[in-house]
C-alpha cells in the first residue's frame, strides 16, 4: 500500500504518503489564497522526499471538507485526476475527522471546529478521536455555544472564538498525515471511505444574478 493523502479544504495546503504502517514524507503550508499554485509542487516534494515516483501510488486520499469551494474543489481534482491517470481508487474523509485525529484526544466528547468565514464555523463533535458524533455542520459560534459549552475543542475556528470555545488548543490546521494515517486504518480494518465528494454545507460566493438582463443578437 502506498497512500498518496492531500488536503485543501484550510488554509494549510497538506500532502502526505503512507505506506500502509507509517508516514514516509509529508509537507505543509499555510496560505490561503494558494492552493492551486502549492498543491502540485508539494506532491512532488513529498514523492522526492520518499524517493519514489507517482507511479508507485496504489491509493489517492483527499479531504472533502467541509471547507470554502475554492480551496476544496483544488484538491478533490487534483485527486480525482490522479486516480483516474494512475487508474487507483480515491478515498474521501471528512476534514475535520483528519484534525480530530491529529488531536489524540482518547475520550471525549469534544469538538473540532474549522474557520468557515463569514463569522461561521465548521464544526463537529466526537466521542474519541475516530468517532464522529455529530456533525459536520456550519453555524455562527454563538448559536451553539450552549451545546459544544465545557467541551474542549480543536482547529482555527475554535481558537477564532474563545468566548464559544474557551478549551480549544491546536492542532489548528488538518494535516495531510493524519488524514493519510486514519485513512490507512479503516482500510487496514475492511472499512470503506466514503467517495471523494465536497462537503460545502452551503452555496458558493459566487452566483448567477437575480433578473439578469438577456442580450441576444438582432
Amino acid at each position: 500500500m502506498l497512500l498518496l493523502a492531500l488536503d485543501t479544504a484550510t488554509p494549510a495546503v497538506t500532502v502526505a504518503l503512507h505506506d500502509g504502517t507509517d508516514v514516509i514524507a509529508s509537507s505543509s503550508q499555510v496560505d490561503a489564497r494558494r492552493h492551486g499554485e502549492l498543491l502540485l509542487p508539494a506532491v512532488d516534494r513529498v514523492l522526492t522526499e520518499a524517493g519514489l515516483k507517482l507511479e508507485a501510488v496504489t491509493g489517492i486520499v483527499v479531504g472533502t471538507g467541509p471547507g470554502p469551494y475554492t480551496g476544496l474543489r483544488v484538491g478533490l481534482m487534483t485527486a480525482d485526476t490522479f486516480g483516474l491517470a494512475l487508474g487507483v481508487p480515491v478515498h474521501g474523509l471528512c476534514t475535520l475527522d483528519g484534525l480530530a485525529y491529529a488531536a489524540d484526544i482518547e475520550k471525549g466528547p469534544f469538538v473540532v471546529a474549522t474557520d468557515a468565514r463569514r463569522k461561521e464555523v465548521y464544526w463537529a463533535t466526537y466521542a474519541d478521536s475516530r468517532t464522529r458524533l455529530t456533525g459536520p455542520a456550519v453555524d455562527r459560534p454563538a448559536d451553539i455555544a450552549e451545546r459544544v459549552a465545557g467541551l474542549p475543542a480543536v482547529g482555527a475556528g475554535a481558537l477564532l472564538y474563545p468566548d464559544t470555545f474557551p478549551r480549544a488548543h491546536e492542532p489548528e490546521h488538518v494535516s495531510a498525515a493524519s488524514l493519510a494515517s486514519l485513512a490507512a486504518e479503516k482500510l487496514a480494518a475492511g472499512e470503506e471511505l466514503t467517495a471523494p465528494r465536497p462537503l460545502y454545507l452551503r452555496r458558493p460566493d459566487a452566483q448567477v444574478p437575480k433578473n439578469y438582463k438577456v442580450v441576444t443578437p438582432k
